[in-house]
């Protein structure tokens, strides 16, 4: 049986550009979503009541992958190397993690 892939990417934007980020993450929502293997993709950003968050130009995207296949299928698909190209000017830092359950 193959395990899921937990993936928590964590992108700050540079100062001003967390909104065109979300914007282009919105765009982009749909066709990440139809892919095969794709169970959840969320882009969240820190609740109000937040006791420890992230920052006001962060954003944490919160995905499940049906296996690791499926993944680097996501990483290479054309519209991900395109929302990529689109978003990296904007970005500031960013930190993946690739996570399986425990």
């Amino acid at each position: 049986m193959t395990q899921s892939v937990h993936v928590v990417a964590v992108l700050t934007a540079k100062p001003g550009k967390r909104q065109a980020m979300l914007d282009a993450f919105a765009e982009n929502l749909p066709a990440v979503l139809a892919e095969d293997g794709c169970i959840t993709y969320v882009p969240t950003v820190d609740a109000p009541e937040s006791g420890a968050p992230y920052g006001p130009e962060t954003v944490v995207v919160i995905e499940e992958w049906a296996s690791a296949a499926h993944l680097e299928a996501h990483r290479v698909a054309p519209h991900m190397q395109e929302f990529s190209a689109k978003i990296g000017d904007w970005v500031a830092d960013k930190a993946v993690h690739i996570l399986t359950a425990g």
